[in-house]
């Protein structure tokens, strides 16, 4: 909720607005921004009550450490979770851990429990249930829209979020301001009831998988796996990580800019995000033009430069008019910079990883953020608030820098669902579904002339087999047949091979007719499956359980 999703490259026109046609993702695109606008009040409450009852600057950074920890930790199997489980239950269960913190953080300042320590447990409590509604609230996306409005709903969710940033922080300063912190972290409370309401009146189709749930351990691998091989998911995390690290002094020390250099109170606070939030907007609005006009690369560059710029001014001025420009100029470029890596991540996902990839992103992108608070709040404590934003301005043009290293590439169609249809080979044994290992060979015949052109597909085979599951892969050649190839790979159960072919797409079946082409026989390359036994003398056939049954 800290953070917005991000834009696609789609103009803002009526197309972009399409999903907005499908009453469920319009209701609970709706009770998430009335959420949204209670999570900003409460944000500005709880900053300002840590500025009053704490002198450490160090405690004031925190409260935004204490908002992104929880993505950090927790993300990983929150989107193992969406991916296993009911989305709309992880969903609802993330929505009433936040109201039952809240309510808790209520009810603890109402009777005088006030305690910094105590205020950053609530606020970690609350981002908790954030970090487990976020991913499968992002990948229900998919679920809810058809494929080409993915981008337009994503677009969606980071306008609607930015939208209600304008708002949301000054009217949380004027309830601060005229009728106290208990007024407006009980309204945050009633408004995280909104979408759990939502929630538990709409339903949506989920695609329902035919295979048995994965482990959370499984799960968790191959959600690891499938990122660590995909270039482009592996960039996003890289840059957005750096980014939130570098940029997030400018929201992290934003409580203490208002205290000690413009000497304003809560009003002024919520004034200055109203800016940050309008810059924002005019950001995502503008997206379209600018991606028109510019790489997604450069732009990256460009939003890099603006927070770069907003650091720099806010350390510098005592005005808050200058400031609140200031802000509105890093408002622009914190949209700008997230709005293409949120969506690079979604569209270089397929449905059945996407829950995985995004809280692998979050995880790390909002723990390069924590580690900002806490950096630059320690920079601000140890040194000056101006050391600590100017840091940070230098920070970022390192990041922008960065891009020699991890560039982005432009958006690309959104990654093909899986073909979830396979025929079971016919086998004269029936395997358990945790039968295993399974070893696959597959024998090719491959004349001399056309060994280059097969070594290069296999490359993408290997690429493609080892992203779905298949684990070893191996490709040798007979010493005493060089036309005979045999490729090899082992997935650890019969249940994880059925997985495997399940997740193939119509591009992965389109290179294997394009290495079929490649293949001399007058047969199709041949397969074989195998299953490993153990042979340890130290096991007793009658102490383990059998791995299949003969038909």
């Amino acid at each position: 909720m800290s953070r917005a999703a991000g834009a696609d490259a789609d103009s803002i026109s009526p197309t972009t607005f399409a999903p907005l046609r499908n009453r469920t993702f319009r209701s609970i695109w709706l009770a998430t921004q009335v959420s949204s606008l209670g999570w900003l009040m409460q944000t500005v409450a709880i900053s300002w009550l840590m500025a009053t009852i704490s002198t450490s600057d160090l405690m004031v950074a925190l409260v935004q450490t204490s908002s992104h920890l929880p993505a950090f930790i927790l993300s990983v199997f929150a989107g193992a979770i969406a991916d296993n489980f009911n989305r709309r239950r992880v969903m609802f269960a993330g929505r009433c851990i936040m109201a039952i913190a809240s309510a808790m953080l209520t009810a603890s300042v109402a009777l005088g429990f006030a305690d910094p320590w105590m205020i950053l447990g609530f606020s970690f409590l609350i981002a908790s249930g954030g970090a487990l509604n976020d991913p499968a609230w992002q990948a229900s996306v998919g679920d809810m829209v058809d494929r080409r409005d993915v981008p337009a709903a994503i677009t969606l969710l980071s306008v609607g979020f930015n939208t209600v940033r304008t708002v949301g922080p000054a009217l949380g300063g004027i309830v601060v301001a005229s009728f106290g912190l208990m007024t407006a972290l009980a309204v945050t409370t009633l408004s995280y009831l909104v979408p759990l309401g939502t929630i538990w009146r709409c339903k949506w189709k989920i695609r329902s998988s035919p295979l048995p749930r994965e482990s959370m351990r499984m799960a968790i691998y191959d959600g690891l796996r499938f990122t660590a091989m995909s270039s482009e998911i592996k960039a996003a995390i890289a840059r957005g990580t750096l980014f939130g690290l570098a940029s997030i002094a400018i929201l992290a020390l934003l409580p203490l800019i208002v205290r000690d250099q413009l000497g304003g109170g809560p009003l002024a606070y919520g004034t200055l995000m109203a800016g940050f939030g309008t810059g924002a907007v005019f950001g995502g609005l503008s997206n379209s033009l600018f991606r028109r006009m510019l790489s997604q690369e450069r732009l990256m560059t460009l939003a890099c430069v603006a927070c770069a710029a907003c650091s720099l001014s806010l350390a510098l001025t005592s005005s808050l008019a200058v400031a609140a420009i200031a802000l509105a100029l890093g408002g622009a470029g914190w949209v700008t910079a997230w709005s293409g890596l949120g969506v690079s991540v979604q569209l270089a996902s397929p449905r059945w990883v996407v829950g995985r990839t995004i809280s692998i992103y979050y995880a790390l992108v909002d723990g390069g953020i924590a580690a900002g608070s806490w950096v630059w709040g320690t920079v601000a404590q140890n040194h000056s608030l101006t050391w600590a934003l100017e840091g940070s301005a230098g920070a970022l043009l390192l990041v922008a820098a960065a891009g020699v290293l991890f560039p982005l590439r432009e958006h690309r169609e959104s990654e093909p669902d899986p073909l979830e249809e396979f025929d079971v080979p016919a086998i004269a044994l029936d395997p358990k579904p945790r039968s295993g290992p399974i070893v696959v060979k597959v024998e090719y015949l491959v004349p001399d002339e056309n060994v280059q052109a097969f070594l290069d597909l296999m490359r993408e085979r290997r690429h493609v087999q080892s992203r779905v599951g298949a684990r070893h892969w191996m490709l040798q050649r007979s010493l005493q047949k060089p036309m005979q190839w045999t490729e090899t790979f082992r997935t650890p159960t019969w249940t994880d091979y059925l997985r495997l072919n399940h997740r193939l797409t119509t591009a992965d079946k389109e290179l294997d007719e394009r290495i079929l082409q490649l293949h001399a026989g007058e047969l199709p390359p041949q397969m074989t499956l195998w299953i490993e036994r153990p042979t340890s003398s130290a096991r007793k056939p009658d102490q383990s359980a059998p791995y299949f049954s003969r038909h």
